[in-house]
């Protein structure tokens, strides 16, 4: 692995492929766009910083309860939605 303070490598590329991570972290990537990934991530402190990031980012995400909504806030929802039956 190279030194990142001496990597040089076209930035684009890491610009390149920020559209694709979510694929990457949801593991919904082909097999071929992994690797891809993978071998910029070897070469690119950055981006490998960036990926681990946003993993850990989603698995709070998806581990944290979710707060209920403030019953004025609901019950503002459900009358935009049409949906007053649903209030209590």
């Amino acid at each position: 692995m190279s030194d990142p303070a001496t990597h040089d490598h076209d930035r684009g590329k890491c610009r390149e492929l920020l559209g694709d991570l979510s694929l990457y972290i949801d593991g919904e990537a082909e097999q071929e766009l992994c690797d891809e990934i993978e071998a910029h991530m070897a070469e690119c402190e950055s981006c490998r910083i960036m990926v681990d990031t946003l993993r850990k980012t989603v698995t709070l995400y998806h581990t944290m309860p979710a707060d209920p909504l403030p019953d004025d806030v609901e019950e503002r929802l459900y009358k935009r939605l049409d949906i007053d039956n649903y209030l209590s």
